[in-house]
């Protein structure tokens, strides 16, 4: 019987051949925490009786969820990872550089057809590398610390065809919200998803980062992106199914068909055509976070405010995923065409996605946001609104202060 990607990985680290429904343990290539993850692993690790982790070069740790820290007890957490690193020789990325999952790849600490283990749901991102990466709790993380290995039960797999030319006004971003959309936040629950098709084929690697970032939105252990045409610095070897691999299911999208897609609240999977939601009038714009922070982003948004201001009494903030991310969008142009429309950027990090500081909006008030989550009190406050779209979506919008839709030459 065949073998789809994930079957092929988990074997690859495992000493025997497995299939989806069986327990394997799996050398484990590279973790990763932050600092909403991080002391929790670092007292499990304490309390399992560790001394030295082993394999130091291959853990990262990341302050990015509350950077800078918004008070004194973050900061004394911050100070405990440092501390930390510096014990054990890890390498750590402190504040203001950046979001884990653009760090994770852009410095190469993922490559494909590893697997990787990270201390945040949003592991999955480095599937676009054609890794199997995934979420796990910062207890487990620990164990993994103390031993490199750790237990998986094999899942199955959704496979998800996308073909077609994508419309001009349309991303990765509208794709992977359809696709949420259409599945549920439940669809996938403990699968993988394979992503393939000659649209995903064309895919940039940061437009690849962005379905498998969202992967989670519907439950899926991991989100595996095809990696052919994949641009990526090093030679790697392409894991493929085979033929007669089995699937769980298997999803056709047209993606020349598509139109930009909103999720409204309070539920990323709430998804409905930009059409339906012309003249929702919104407060604040949000272009950032693992999914749609990247330079790519950046410009997207770019190109719909050049030359354009954004609306009286509505804020743009702006949240690169990286230092780099920020200095390549200064060198091209990029960071003045959206300052000058008058967006303002914050710090690299995490804080305005997941609502620890800056960015917070008002009891009432509505956002539209290029993350991945609107759930009941994203972004800080229970009482706000948060509607997710893409950079270009959000750029369009900020320019009347209500949700527009003009087709060509604008998103």
């Amino acid at each position: 019987m065949g073998k789809t990607v994930i079957e092929k990985i988990i074997s690859n680290h495992s000493k025997k051949s497995v299939y989806a429904g069986e327990m394997t343990i799996i050398n484990v290539d590279s973790t990763m925490a932050t600092d909403a993850t991080a002391p929790i692993a670092m007292k499990s690790f304490k309390e399992m009786g560790g001394e030295q982790v082993v394999n130091p070069e291959s853990i990262t740790l990341v302050i990015d969820h509350a950077s800078p820290a918004p008070n004194e007890r973050i900061a004394n957490l911050h100070q405990s990872m440092r501390d930390f690193a510096k014990k054990q020789n890890i390498r750590l990325y402190d504040v203001g550089e950046g979001i884990c999952h653009q760090l994770m790849v852009d410095n190469h600490h993922v490559q494909p057809g590893q697997v990787v283990l990270g201390a945040d749901s949003h592991t999955v991102t480095y599937g676009a590398l054609g890794a199997f990466a995934t979420g796990v709790g910062s207890t487990d993380l620990a164990g993994v610390w103390l031993t490199g290995q750790t237990w998986v039960k094999v899942p199955e797999t959704i496979k998800i065809e996308i073909n077609g030319q994508l419309p001009e006004d349309v991303s990765s971003k509208d794709i992977i919200l359809h696709i949420v959309g259409k599945l549920g936040i439940s669809g996938a629950t403990y699968k993988a998803i394979e992503f393939t098709g000659t649209a995903v084929r064309s895919m940039s690697l940061s437009s690849r980062m962005t379905l498998a970032n969202m992967s989670i939105e519907m439950g899926a252990k991991a989100g595996i992106v095809d990696t052919e045409n994949l641009k990526w610095s090093e030679p790697f070897e392409r894991i493929i199914a085979d033929e007669d691999a089995v699937y769980d299911s298997i999803h056709e999208i047209d993606a020349s068909i598509l139109q930009p897609q909103v999720s409204v609240p309070h539920s990323p999977d709430h998804v409905v055509n930009i059409k339906d939601l012309v003249g929702t009038t919104i407060h604040q714009g949000f272009i950032g976070s693992c999914t749609n922070g990247k330079l790519e982003d950046l410009q997207m948004a770019a190109r719909v405010l050049e030359g354009k201001k954004i609306k009286k009494g509505t804020r743009l903030l702006i949240a690169p995923a990286s230092r780099k991310v920020f200095h390549d969008a200064m060198s091209d142009g990029t960071a003045q065409i959206l300052m000058n429309s008058g967006a303002t950027f914050l710090t690299s990090g995490c804080g305005p996605c997941v609502g620890t500081h800056m960015g917070v909006p008002g009891n009432g008030e509505n956002v539209i946001s290029s993350t991945n989550r609107n759930f009941p009190g994203r972004m800080g406050n229970p009482k706000a609104n948060v509607y997710l779209s893409s950079p270009s979506v959000v750029a369009q919008t900020m320019i009347y202060g209500e949700i527009t839709y003009e087709k060509k030459g604008s998103l």
